[in-house]
């Protein structure tokens, strides 16, 4: 009886068809001119956005220098421009205590996420056991927790980094499991046929095939952890982005709180580009499949 051995030694002997000789030069681009292709492209999807938004920043000049409006309920975005200017080395320093909480919290989710979603998907009776506990979760207002973790963890990182875990976990785990299970069964079937075992299965069919949806729950994990980072800083803390606004609306200086709003923005926007770009360097045949299908 043929052995998954022969398989793949029958399958690297067979002639090379038309496909093949397409997808041969993507595979082997070297990473430089892969990155500057991923640039190019990422550089062209955000060009209208950048547009729309600099309508919206002059729109919102004009509104706000109008002599009727006053300065402390609405600066000008000249106004926040020199608070960032002036406080860059203030908001430096809260921008990366934030940062840090942010990347802890996330890798932790990650991890997490990654762990439970491979474990729902080998045992059926894990997956009706946690799934729905997974759910309930969700209902639970993160204002409601975040003092606790604060009042049990302290003010510190540790309630912080706890914070964006629990923002951030939910849709990496759920993404990894629809992903695990929407596999190709017919290829499936033709590995088994081939005697290959669960887990060479789970690396050579399942994993590949879930790693899109891996990455989609990814990007909608990142879009949210900063905020979890700075709600927790809003609830208890010394440092950070919250913990800079919070000062500046004791103070009323409504330009200082939009300052930090626009670094934390700058911020998420920075992180979610970051994972889009590591995606497309990571799935080359996924995109090159979307091109040939579009």
């Amino acid at each position: 009886m043929k052995t998954l051995h022969d398989f793949q030694d029958a399958t690297e002997r067979a002639p090379a068809t038309a496909s093949d000789t397409v997808e041969m030069p993507v595979l082997s681009t070297w990473p430089v001119a892969r990155w500057w292709r991923v640039s190019r492209l990422t550089a062209a999807a955000t060009l209208p956005a950048l547009v729309l938004l600099a309508a919206l920043v002059l729109l919102w000049q004009w509104y706000a220098s109008q002599p009727d409006i006053d300065a402390q309920i609405l600066p000008t975005p000249l106004a926040v421009w020199g608070v960032l200017v002036g406080q860059r080395d203030i908001l430096w320093q809260h921008m990366l205590v934030t940062l840090q909480e942010t990347l802890i919290g996330f890798a932790l989710a990650l991890a997490a996420g990654v762990i439970f979603g491979t474990l729902i998907d080998f045992s059926p009776w894990l997956r009706r056991a946690i799934y729905p506990l997974l759910v309930a979760s969700q209902t639970i207002p993160i204002i409601t927790l975040a003092p606790l973790l604060v009042l049990w963890f302290g003010f510190g990182l540790v309630s912080k980094s706890i914070v964006v875990l629990l923002v951030c976990f939910f849709p990496i785990v759920v993404a990894l499991a629809d992903g695990l299970r929407s596999a190709d069964p017919e290829l499936i079937r033709l590995f088994r046929a081939f005697g290959a075992g669960p887990v060479r299965i789970f690396w050579s069919v399942r994993l590949p095939g879930a790693l899109p949806s891996l990455f989609s729950g990814v990007r909608i994990a990142i879009a949210y952890s900063v905020i979890g980072a700075i709600f927790g800083e809003y609830v208890g803390a010394s440092a950070g982005l919250g913990f800079y606004m919070q000062l500046k609306q004791h103070s009323f200086a409504t330009a200082g709180v939009l300052a930090a709003i626009v670094v934390t923005a700058l911020l998420s926007i920075a992180l979610f580009a970051s994972v889009a770009i590591i995606e497309r360097l990571a799935l080359p045949w996924y995109y090159l499949q979307r091109r040939r299908q579009g």
